[in-house]
């Protein structure tokens, strides 16, 4: 698939609780060993995307926002941008070298982009 999603994250008021019902549910394992210190799930098995959990602002309620896998995130985000997305986060580098940009689609859906910084 071109463009695949790559990794989700449920983002929430209480990361530590949330990760703890899946860890119950399905046997994942969380750890926070990444420059960005979330709680982050490996799948550790072929398919799927890996994920984590993240602190939602003060007074947002949970949500799942996925990430599409690009070659251009500048490129991709300003096709969005031109197609009505929000800008939540622009087009930054990571720490990992990696560059991300979070939308909101025009039907009010969050997704990031996640992939090369572009020439």
């Amino acid at each position: 698939m071109s463009k695949p999603v790559t990794r989700w994250q449920v983002i929430t008021p209480d990361p530590a609780a949330h990760a703890a019902f899946y860890e119950s549910l399905f046997g994942w394992t969380t750890d926070a060993d990444n420059p960005l210190a979330y709680r982050q799930v490996t799948k550790g098995a072929e398919g799927g995307a890996d994920g984590g959990f993240w602190p939602a602002p003060p007074g947002t309620p949970p949500f799942v926002q996925f990430y599409v896998q690009v070659d251009d995130v500048p490129a991709h985000f300003e096709r969005a941008t031109a197609a009505g997305a929000e800008v939540l986060a622009p087009p930054q580098a990571l720490p990992d070298g990696e560059h991300l940009a979070i939308l909101k689609d025009p039907q009010g859906m969050p997704f990031g982009l996640v992939g090369g910084g572009g020439s």
